[in-house]
């Protein structure tokens, strides 16, 4: 390649990376100025579980300042990704073929949706449900006192997970498309992913059929999503 070309595209780069820090930054000092609130939002499917002698604790001196303002940088980043995205498709877009835009500029725009879907399930459907089960499961004498940092750490990898399963009709459709499966071998295979499901559901959700239910029918159904699309 081209010396010079290779120049331009590396100050292309720096120019995208740095504009995409400088939104990240603004985007945190608006979120710290907020970052209680915040917390206390993320907090609210387990508060509402909790009796009124119950409340989440800070065991370490500096975590009740500093696990609020992490998580504040998590929605920083959360609400920076779209413009991440943005970015990084304007950067290698010209290197690209237009039968090639076309299939990927969809498949990354519905990524990023259904990643976004997934953490709003786990908000509003999964975790009353689990905090639910969590918070009466303590035998008798034992008070539930959740530490805000363990929580904050327990619900970022649930909003990641859930964020993963509903990529599911993604990575569905990437397969296909890159001719690694055919749709005839996901419908072959429909009975295993079936039982797969619930499996997950069984690992993730409280010991009660109905949460594991509600979370292995989402990713069978998106599945389903997926071989209906290819």
């Amino acid at each position: 390649m081209n010396p010079a070309i290779t120049v331009q595209y590396l100050i292309e780069l720096r120019k995208r990376l740095m504009l995409s820090l400088i939104v990240l930054a603004a985007l945190f000092l608006i979120t710290c100025y907020f970052a209680n609130v915040l917390y206390h939002w993320l907090a609210l499917p387990l508060l509402r579980q909790l009796s009124h002698e119950q409340h989440l604790i800070a065991t370490n001196m500096i975590s009740a300042f500093f696990t609020p303002v992490e998580f504040a940088f998590y929605v920083a980043v959360f609400l920076a990704v779209p413009f991440f995205i943005y970015h990084g498709w304007a950067f290698v877009s010209p290197a690209l073929y237009p039968k090639e835009k076309r299939v990927i500029w969809p498949l990354l725009f519905c990524s990023i949706g259904l990643f976004y879907l997934g953490i709003a399930f786990a908000y509003f459907v999964v975790f009353p449900l689990i905090f639910a089960f969590l918070a009466h499961a303590a035998p008798e004498g034992v008070q539930v006192l959740p530490d805000i940092n363990i929580y904050l750490e327990f619900t970022l990898k649930l909003f990641l997970v859930f964020g993963v399963i509903f990529e599911v009709p993604i990575i569905v459709i990437a397969l296909v498309k890159a001719k690694i499966v055919s749709r005839e071998k996901l419908i072959h295979i429909r009975p295993y992913v079936i039982v797969g499901s619930f499996v997950v559901g069984m690992l993730l959700a409280p010991p009660d059929v109905l949460s594991q239910t509600l979370v292995a029918l989402p990713l069978w159904w998106l599945y389903e999503v997926g071989v209906f699309i290819v």
